[in-house]
């Protein structure tokens, strides 16, 4: 999963991700590519229709030379990094932990059901920009511009 909490003022607040489930073998990926994120950023680009300031964390994907020629190819995207080992500020990992108590208890015999009710889970959350603003204060980081002293 790769998912984003997009904000554009005057808008509401939108959840923007990508699920992908990718067939078990040896030697096959188990996780979401370079091409895979920029796929998410570049929807979310088309969705907003405005340039991104994208602030992400630093999983290795994130910081990667493949990600960063492909960001440089985008004018339209700045990128911030936030703090090594700092999920507490990042708002999307909120909407991981909600998701995830949202199917505590649940025993489910087959991948295809269990990516139905992930996907139920988020559609549910694109509709409360609520929500989604409360996991963004719940960060503690404001969206102002900064000050000089």
């Amino acid at each position: 999963m790769a998912g984003l909490i997009a904000m554009r003022p005057g808008s509401r607040t939108r959840l923007c991700h990508r699920l992908r489930t990718h067939p078990a073998g040896k030697g096959k990926r188990r996780s979401m590519g370079e091409r895979d994120f920029i796929a998410l950023i570049d929807g979310v680009h088309q969705l907003v229709k405005a340039p991104i300031v994208l602030v992400w964390d630093r999983l290795n994907t994130h910081v990667s030379h493949a990600i960063r020629e492909l960001i440089n190819q985008r004018e339209w995207l700045t990128v911030f990094l936030l703090p090594a080992y700092s999920p507490d500020l990042n708002p999307v990992e909120w909407v991981w932990g909600h998701v995830k108590r949202s199917l505590a208890n649940l025993a489910v015999v087959a991948l295809d059901r269990l990516e139905t009710l992930v996907r139920n889970r988020l559609k549910r959350l694109q509709y409360r920009p609520d929500t989604l603003d409360g996991f963004i204060a719940g960060t503690g980081l404001t969206l102002d511009a900064p000050t000089s002293p």
